[in-house]
């Protein structure tokens, strides 16, 4: 594993034949796509699904110029910044429980950063990574499904790396891997990890025995390394938006929250820290 460097304009190319070699015996092993620059990888990786891409495709790039990230907002990929990977699924697990792929892959981006740097990133209902009060890494979940069944879905992962600065209005919300320790990071390495980590969540999650298993499991583990699934006060930006303290997840993932008028289910909507009643 190459070592980190402090440099602040390092050359991180991808070895792929070095990092198919390591995959071997996942679900990943020879479905690796790399793309100097493209559009979004969450986009190119929705329309080859269209065209019968297989399950474990991965498409990822050094640069986006069309990076996608939750709702209307764009994801910034400026070239060897970041890791900007979207993979395609086609998991048997119903659309109403879906959610737990997403929860899923937070952890995995959790393990992998955790693994390589040894920092401890917090999760963020339901789909960003913080270190501090910061943004690292947002996910960004797309499907296409029937009532009964998903055909596919896309996981989409943007990782801030050697980003050494932001523009000035994301300055107090977003930080990167450099920002936070000094170091670049190989991505390869963090692709990998993500990779094999991720392999191992959705072995569990769409083994046919016990999907409520592995959501326990799931849930589990989201309140230990989450500070914002329980116990925080926090800001719902919905059409009726509305603050309370958070009470854990519902059996279908979603967030539970307690507001002076009763629980409340937040099912999409992005999720603030809040002050003081």
């Amino acid at each position: 594993m190459p070592a980190p460097t402090s440099d602040p304009c390092p050359a991180d190319p991808f070895d792929i034949p070095s990092l198919d070699a390591a995959l071997t015996g996942s679900r990943f092993a020879g479905k690796l796509h790399f793309f100097p620059s493209i559009h979004s990888t969450n986009t190119q990786a929705m329309q080859q699904a269209e065209s019968r891409a297989p399950d474990g495709s991965v498409f990822f790039a050094d640069e986006q110029t069309q990076g996608r990230g939750r709702g209307t907002h764009a994801w910034t990929s400026p070239p060897g910044s970041g890791l900007y990977v979207s993979i395609l699924l086609r998991p048997l697990i119903p659309p109403a429980d879906i959610l737990w792929l997403s929860l899923a892959a937070g952890l995995a981006v959790h393990n992998a950063i955790r693994t390589v740097t040894s920092l401890q990133p917090d999760l963020r209902w339901p789909n960003d990574l913080l270190l501090g009060p910061r943004k690292f890494c947002g996910i960004l979940t797309e499907l296409n499904a029937e009532v009964n069944r998903v055909r596919h879905a896309v996981i989409g992962i943007g990782i801030n790396v050697h980003q050494q600065q932001f523009p000035e209005d994301l300055r107090p919300l977003a930080t990167s891997l450099f920002l936070e320790t000094g170091r670049n990071w190989p991505r390869q390495d963090l692709l990998l990890a993500l990779l094999q980590s991720l392999d191992a969540e959705l072995a569990a999650l769409t083994a046919p025995a016990d999907l409520q298993a592995a959501a326990q499991s799931i849930r589990n583990r989201l309140e230990r390394s989450s500070t914002w699934i329980r116990g925080k006060r926090v800001r719902i930006d919905e059409s009726d938006g509305f603050t309370g303290i958070t009470e854990g997840l519902d059996p279908r993932g979603f967030l539970l929250v307690r507001t002076p008028q009763g629980l409340r289910t937040v099912f999409s909507g992005g999720v603030r820290e809040s002050g003081p009643p």
